[in-house]
């Protein structure tokens, strides 16, 4: 368990507040945190440091640290960069061991920048002191009013605390998402922006954030994800409390990655090991700041709970109609009521309203307002409904809305399931808002977020049951920081390897002599493959080295020789010809192992064939994992339905793929930094329970493996 440093949380819940380089003007960097604190009703104690006035903002101020009548929880540091050091240096003597270090100049803006920040960071850490920056736009807490933040939306955009965090790394980031959500009335405890993230990551400031007994909903914005098992642990904390984490996690493409790296001198991240993380650790990845909040009241107002199936009320056939074509897209089966329901409802509605799922209530709700409460007591008692969504597209006078709004607050928290309301009328979004009931300006939005919420669930489920045994902690071996030499292994090495660890291989022999190599033809014929074995030649077929369809003693004598005049002309040395039975299948897979120094063992299932790399059909799981989770990401590959069986063809036993890839991945996990990499491709699958077999591998290893 990591625990959360008291210097951090301190940070969110300052006693005392210094601001170092304290200015009279509200608009500068130096002035903005104490016009905040005095605005937000702040009640520590506040010390400006700014040696030619006497008071700042009619608070009293004192020329340094020193002099002040006790040691400030929290230092605010707005002095230019190449004071910060020294800055740092007075606060650790007179014992303030947490800084928000909003000077600029450093990470940021090149490689001089960065040595300058490497040396305060080393600085830092010498002397005891957590420091948030450089570069932070800051902290904002608007429970207690401690604004350490220099940002303007807190000026155009009034605050309000509740159940939200936002923690980014960009200022920007930051309080887009806090304008969004105060713009639909919903309260945010915390907007953190912390910059380079030099000393104090964003996932150490999301963990004392996630550890709030009443945040429900932490967002993040994250540019480089440099200790993935605080965020593990936040994660954690989150999910025992039935909160939700939903992470922006930018630079997915080259410019984007580029421009991450320029703007706060991030590290970049493999993506595919990102989603992966994230997706393991119940994390909902959104695509852009829309998406980041678009499901907030959703979460809000229903919690995370899991739903498949969808019911569509309105009183328009359109409206309908579109969210059940946006449902199919979104992988969303309407329900199908049950009987008594669709009976129940006829009985309620005119003859020619839909009283199937979509259901149309038509116009006739105008001239009968009980028709809406009516029809949602009756889905309240169906039990095929998972989550619903409303659509009132048009209303006004002659439309009880505010009845409306009532009776679905009361139909959400009767049924306690996703519920949410499209209404493109601003007024008619208010009446709902104010009942607590979420709304949407459309129905695309509606349905995105019952999607992401009941995605998110199971994805949240999924996390718990996977992680249940696992220390709290990631399984991530350090690497030694010397430079280390790595081998490859051949592939009858590597295949005795995977094959110890319970990974079904083709049966094959390794030979030394032509009588050998005969020898093991009568044993694994009548058809056998022929190949060199030679760990400096991986690639055995680009040298002509593989010979297939061996079906006679001459085939396998004269392919011998060959294999044994061809390494020779390559200069290469030969350990041996490997004879491999011939097998057959239904269709071949690919695997592969990176070992990763931040997230542990990843382990990669694709669509076997040459054509791998070129069409990026993969799936991308971390360690540990279970034959499930290998069968839902092979589902959603593009490749999927062939899987299936097609045109008369049997499925592909899938379960042999999934029970090969936790079996390599629990073997490269246990051999640690050990081994760089596996790749085993092809494995050849057969038909449903006829199982397969890893026909070849290759192991790149640092150091003497222990199979």
């Amino acid at each position: 368990m990591t625990p959360i440093d008291p210097r951090i949380a301190a940070m969110y819940r300052p006693r005392s507040i210094a601001v170092i380089g304290a200015t009279e003007d509200r608009n500068r960097v130096g002035g903005r945190p104490l016009h905040y604190l005095r605005s937000f009703g702040y009640q520590g104690a506040v010390y400006p440091i700014n040696p030619k006035r006497d008071t700042v903002q009619g608070y009293q101020a004192y020329a340094a640290l020193q002099d002040l009548p006790e040691a400030p929880d929290v230092a605010v540091v707005a002095v230019g960069g190449d004071q910060v050091q020294g800055v740092l240096r007075q606060c650790a003597v007179r014992g303030t061991s947490s800084l928000v270090v909003m000077s600029s100049g450093f990470g940021e803006t090149g490689a001089e920048g960065a040595r300058r920040q490497a040396e305060l960071v080393a600085e830092a850490r010498r002397l005891g002191v957590r420091l948030v920056g450089p570069n932070a736009q800051g902290i904002a807490n608007f429970q207690s009013g401690a604004v350490l933040n220099f940002s303007t939306m807190f000026m155009e955009v009034a605050p309000q605390d509740g159940p939200v965090a936002v923690i980014s790394q960009s200022g920007a980031a930051s309080v887009m998402p806090y304008a969004m959500l105060r713009e639909r009335g919903i309260g945010v405890r915390y907007v953190v922006a912390s910059g380079n993230d030099a000393e104090t990551s964003v996932c150490e400031l999301a963990l004392a954030a996630a550890a709030d007994p009443d945040i429900r909903v932490l967002l993040l914005y994250i540019e480089s994800l440099a200790d993935p098992a605080v965020l593990a642990e936040a994660a954690r904390i989150a999910r025992v409390r039935g909160a939700a984490v939903v992470a922006l996690k930018s630079g997915r493409s080259a410019h984007g990655a580029k421009a991450a790296a320029s703007h706060t001198g991030a590290m970049v991240n493999d993506d595919a090991l990102v989603d992966a993380f994230l997706e393991s650790h119940g994390i909902w990845r959104a695509d852009d700041v829309h998406g980041l909040v678009n499901a907030v009241e959703l979460y809000l107002a229903s919690g995370l709970r899991a739903a498949r199936r969808l019911v569509v009320m309105s009183h328009s056939g359109a409206v309908g109609v579109v969210c059940a074509d946006t449902a199919e897209k979104f992988g969303m089966p309407l329900a199908e009521l049950d009987r008594g329901t669709v009976q129940a409802l006829a009985r309620i509605m005119p003859g020619f309203a839909t009283a199937r799922n979509p259901i149309d209530l038509t116009a006739s709700l105008l001239s009968d307002g009980s028709m809406f409460a009516r029809t949602l007591e009756v889905l309240a008692a169906d039990p095929q409904g998972d989550m619903f969504l409303v659509g009132v597209p048009v209303a006004g006078e002659g439309y009880d809305v505010q009845g409306m709004a009532a009776d679905t607050a009361h139909f959400l928290r009767r049924t306690a399931k996703p519920v949410a309301v499209s209404a493109p009328q601003a007024c008619v979004r208010a009446a709902f808002r104010a009942a607590g009931v979420p709304v949407f300006g459309h129905e695309t939005d509606a349905l995105a977020a019952l999607h992401q919420v009941s995605r998110h669930a199971a994805l949240v489920e999924r996390a718990s049951l996977r992680l249940a045994d696992v220390p709290r902690r990631l399984a991530v071996s350090a690497r030694s920081a010397e430079p280390q030499r790595s081998t490859t292994l051949s592939e009858a090495a590597s295949l005795a390897l995977l094959h110890a660890a319970g990974i079904p291989v083709v049966p094959h022999r390794l030979c030394h002599s032509p009588r050998e190599a005969v020898h093991a033809f009568r044993e694994l014929g009548p058809e056998v493959v022929v190949k060199a074995c030679s760990a400096a030649i991986p690639h055995k077929s680009e040298h002509g080295l593989v010979f297939l369809h061996q079906r006679s003693e001459e085939d396998v004598l004269r392919s011998y020789e060959e294999c044994v005049a061809r390494v020779r002309a390559l200069g290469q040395p030969l350990e041996g010809v490997l004879v491999a039975q011939r097998v057959r299948g239904q269709r071949e897979f690919a695997l592969g192992v990176k070992q990763d120094p931040l997230f542990g063992t990843a382990v990669m299932v694709s669509d076997g064939g040459k054509y791998v790399e070129a069409l990026k059909d993969f799936a991308v799981l971390l360690h540990p994992f279970t034959e499930q989770d290998v069968l839902d990401k092979l589902a959603r590959l593009r490749v999927a339905p062939v899987f299936a069986g097609v045109r008369g063809e049997p499925p592909v036993d899938l379960q042999v793929v999934a029970r090969t890839a936790v079996a390599l991945g629990r073997f490269a996990a246990a051999q640690g930094d050990r081994i760089a990499s596996i790749d085993l491709n092809p494995l050849i699958a057969g038909a449903a329970g006829a199982g397969g077999w890893a026909v070849d591998a290759v192991i790149e290893q640092v150091e003497a493996l222990h199979g």
